[in-house]
């Protein structure tokens, strides 16, 4: 990446908009030293920044590299599927196998979300309506082949507790799935450090199989969107909490659930394939 022709390209477009330093610098919260050295090729915004950047500018991200050698011409999906058509091939699904929660849980997981969307990606303005992200790990799970109702539905329902202000004991649902979203529901206890909490939410989920598979299906689809919408620093710490407090999981169910082992192989390969090209990626 020759970031030289990236900075004269920024002092380029800076100077057509009719920004001085100063006034670019302001606008995006940086000192004008840092808009300089960009300029300068010393060295580059981060993502944050270069999204702002590109805004103030008026030009698309992609053109901020157009004079370099990379080849950044790309479409990006707001989305990976569709969560309509998903909702419906679920919903297909439960009713052929007779997965009564699950099928119970789609419509309820709908109502409760409804009117909430994931985070808005840096490169789509698409709102994504939050069902997309349940209904993708109930898809996933069900096609390395769990079809355990219990499980299925405690996906659909794993951030109705975080998210929408219902209780567990309000969960109009049995008590395995109650049990299972209260286990991989956050939440940091009175008196309790995040880091303490941490430690103790991870090590009750391990204790459990169906929670500790709820887990490492949501952790696969976050790491899968993640470079969607987190910043260089959310992207480091979310991969070392994978590292730290994710990968122990895979341990648990490799020792203690066997019955899931295959469907757990297939899991923490694609995060470590997914975290390892980010790790890379951030380093160049």
């Amino acid at each position: 990446m020759n970031i030289e022709k990236i900075g004269t390209k920024i002092a380029e477009e800076r100077k057509k908009q009719g920004f001085t330093q100063e006034q670019l610098a302001e606008a995006l919260g940086v000192s004008a030293q840092a808009v300089s050295k960009w300029e300068n090729g010393w060295n580059l915004p981060d993502i944050e920044n270069l999204n702002r950047l590109a805004e103030l500018l008026g030009m698309p991200l992609q053109s901020i590299f157009s004079d370099s050698d990379v080849d950044a011409d790309f479409v990006y999906r707001g989305r990976l599927f569709n969560e309509e058509k998903m909702f419906t091939r679920m919903r297909t699904i439960a009713q052929t196998e007779r997965l009564y929660e699950t099928y119970k849980a789609l419509s309820y997981m709908r109502e409760r979300h409804a009117g909430q969307f994931r985070k808005r990606g840096k490169h789509s303005p698409e709102l994504i309506p939050y069902i997309n992200h349940p209904l993708m790990m109930a898809c996933h799970a069900y096609y390395l082949g769990v079809h355990d109702d219990v499980i299925l539905a405690a996906i659909l329902l794993h951030d109705v507790v975080e998210d929408t202000g219902v209780t567990v004991e309000e969960l109009p649902f049995s008590d395995g799935i109650k049990r299972t979203v209260e286990l991989v529901s956050f939440t940091v206890p009175e008196g309790m450090s995040k880091e303490e909490a941490k430690k103790l939410y991870y090590e009750n989920l391990k204790k459990d199989p169906r929670a500790c598979v709820v887990k490492i299906i949501d952790r696969c689809n976050n790491v899968s969107t993640m470079a969607q919408s987190f910043s260089r620093d959310k992207l480091i710490e979310y991969v070392h909490e994978t590292e730290d407090y994710v990968m122990p999981v895979f341990t648990a169910i490799k020792e203690n659930y066997p019955e899931y082992a295959d469907m757990a192989f297939a899991v923490k390969y694609h995060i470590i394939s997914v975290i390892e090209t980010v790790k890379n990626l951030m380093e160049q």
